[in-house]
């Protein structure tokens, strides 16, 4: 019970980091700083606030955490394809800042949030399972 409890353990704990680096990485840039956060949604324009940052720090973490058990089941190198994809989502998920954000101080402001986001996630979500040497 406890090697599959402290993987599970571990990764809760990876979440809940990413979502307090994103909250804190977020109040330093808005509140702070007093950065607009402000993003192009279809005709409009919407201001990035907490419970954003929270939610969809939430949402990219479950489901990262999700991928990584299902990869753990499906395949002995589990953490390598984990690795691999999170890094390519993650590369991706910047093509959203730099398309949608408004102005350049919150193209980088954004980038360096998910930036941080996403590292936390990738590296805190490749515990558990070891591919065999």
């Amino acid at each position: 019970m406890a090697s599959t409890t402290r993987p599970a353990r571990a990764r809760a704990l990876t979440v809940a980091a990413a979502v307090v680096a994103a909250v804190l990485g977020w109040a330093l840039l808005a509140p702070v700083a007093g950065l607009d956060l402000i993003v192009t949604v279809g005709t409009g324009q919407q201001r990035i606030g907490a419970a954003a940052v929270i939610v969809a720090t939430l949402v990219v973490g479950l489901a990262g955490w999700g991928l990584r058990a299902l990869l753990d089941r499906l395949t002995g190198r589990a953490r390598t394809v984990w690795t691999v994809i999170a890094a390519t989502v993650l590369a991706l998920s910047l093509l959203g800042p730099v398309g949608s954000a408004v102005g350049g101080g919150t193209v980088a402001a954004l980038i360096g949030l998910h930036l941080l986001v996403g590292l936390v996630l990738l590296l805190g979500l490749r515990t558990g399972r070891r591919t065999p040497a």
